[in-house]
């Protein structure tokens, strides 16, 4: 069984920093990605980053370039997102999620299996 559980959400004053962590479990195949995804209170969720495992060729949304920068540490099966000068509009639920292989389509969340449960993030102005 798949298995992404999210960690390091948190609250965090503007201009600060958060590392958020994805660890995966049950995957069967060796050539699957992880993407991070958010969603804020009352807006769909989007895409932020991806990054595959095969080769670890990160994706970022606009939002997310010179900000954020995803990592991937394979012997540890966890994927990471470093947050760094957050901005109050970055407050959401931040979801990973896993896909099976990427490329150009990495934002579409219908592409991918398996999602996490969530970590808040709270950005204060």
């Amino acid at each position: 069984e798949v298995q992404l559980v999210e960690s390091g959400g948190g609250l965090v004053q503007a201009g600060g920093s958060l590392r958020l962590s994805c660890v995966a479990s049950g995957f069967t195949f060796d050539d699957y990605a992880i993407g991070w995804f958010r969603q804020a209170p009352g807006l769909e969720r989007e895409a932020v980053s991806c990054i595959s495992r095969s080769d670890g060729s990160p994706y970022y949304a606009d939002s997310a370039k010179g900000r954020f920068t995803i990592s991937s540490d394979n012997a540890k099966n966890t994927v990471y997102l470093q947050m760094d000068s957050l901005k109050p509009e970055d407050t959401a639920v931040y979801y990973c999620a896993a896909r099976p292989a990427v490329g150009t389509d990495w934002w579409r969340e219908d592409e991918y299996d398996s999602w996490g449960q969530g970590t808040q993030v709270t950005v204060s102005s």
